[in-house]
């Protein structure tokens, strides 16, 4: 293997991680969890909590949230013949049209009908490619309040939960959505943000932080594992996202002041950069972004992440070792096994400086 195909190899990316140390609950308080500090000038990593956030930010500082909301998006239905059927829904195309995946696919083909709820029933349109399919959904009402009832929360298969968990069922509607989430539409939550609390934020704002919204609806792409062995070919799941005239405004004029833009999330920096890279600047848009980050992206609108301990292989850890160095990366995941640190959707975080 030559040494630029070496640079590029998945196996760059991998690491052991102890079973015990996936997250499989939330924190008692969403603050509670611990943060560690990278400082990537200096090279140092400090042990932290969550509710320290306050201490690292002033009015030089300028916080962008994902607002979006995560959606119940897990259906159980049956067939006329009895047969269970799992509808996950991924995306909404039209009105009542949505791409969904359909498990098990292969008991159901074109104008199958899925019962779902006596307010909700599921018609099959077509197969697509990746194993997803095109349904069209039947109701009267107001849709999300009807998903609020017969829907479960998508959570990633690393959080195990029988459907029997009514406590933990309560719990995960609670605890897997943002406090500030408002734009329904996402599979999964924008995991970084789900340590902030209503008191954190104001503390925030009475230092002068400026905190403004950009909307990403995360799909299950952004959980994709990369199954190249060379991850140039990799193809990012297209995601929507939109930002509006007040974001695109207050991050402009905060460039031009050299504050410093810190991005909650990866979605986050996916959309400010995607932006950035369209458009040579943050402007009000709704667009798509398909941008794929990895070691030797040139960061051109965030200057700080805050961000959770992220699978192996993933691009997500590929974003993160973009923007920290892989080498510095890779030794602050050692450490936070060593300190035992929680991982993935439920677990800890980091914020980088």
């Amino acid at each position: 293997m030559n040494m630029t195909q070496d640079k590029y190899s998945i196996e760059n990316y991998n690491y052991d991680l102890p079973k015990e140390l996936i997250a499989q609950v939330p924190s008692q308080k969403r603050e509670n969890c611990r943060m560690m500090v990278l400082d990537r000038a200096a090279q140092s990593i400090e042990h932290k909590h969550f509710y320290d956030i306050t201490d690292y930010f002033d009015e030089n500082d300028v916080i962008v949230l994902n607002n979006t909301k995560v959606i119940p998006a897990r259906l159980f239905g049956r067939k006329d013949t009895g047969a269970h059927i799992e509808v996950f829904l991924l995306k909404q195309i039209s009105d009542k049209v949505w791409e969904v995946l359909i498990n098990p696919s292969k008991r159901v083909k074109e104008e199958t009908l899925i019962d779902i709820s006596p307010d909700l029933y599921v018609k099959v349109l077509t197969r697509q490619n990746e194993g997803k399919w095109l349904v069209e959904l039947h109701y009267d009402g107001d849709f999300y309040s009807i998903l609020d009832k017969v829907g479960n929360i998508p959570l990633p298969p690393y959080i195990e939960r029988t459907m029997t968990d009514e406590q933990l069922k309560h719990l995960d509607y609670d605890r897997y959505q943002t406090v500030y989430a408002q734009k329904e539409g996402s599979v999964a939550a924008p995991t970084a943000g789900l340590h902030f609390t209503q008191e954190i934020l104001e503390k925030l704002k009475n230092k002068g932080v400026q905190i403004c919204n950009v909307t990403l609806n995360v799909g299950l792409g952004t959980f994709r594992p990369v199954k190249v062995e060379n991850i140039l070919e990799h193809k990012m799941d297209s995601e929507e996202f939109e930002i509006c005239a007040k974001t695109a405004k207050i991050i402009t004029e905060a460039k031009k002041q050299g504050k410093k833009i810190t991005a909650v999330g990866t979605t986050s920096v996916r959309t400010l950069e995607t932006c950035m890279q369209k458009y040579g600047e943050i402007i009000e848009t709704i667009d798509d972004s398909t941008l794929f980050i990895y070691p030797g992206f040139e960061f051109k609108v965030v200057d700080r992440l805050i961000t959770n301990f992220h699978l192996p292989k993933s691009t997500l850890i590929m974003l993160v070792s973009a923007f920290a160095g892989k080498d510095f990366v890779f030794k602050a995941y050692e450490e936070a096994i060593k300190e035992k640190y929680k991982f993935y959707s439920y677990g800890d975080c980091m914020l980088i400086n």
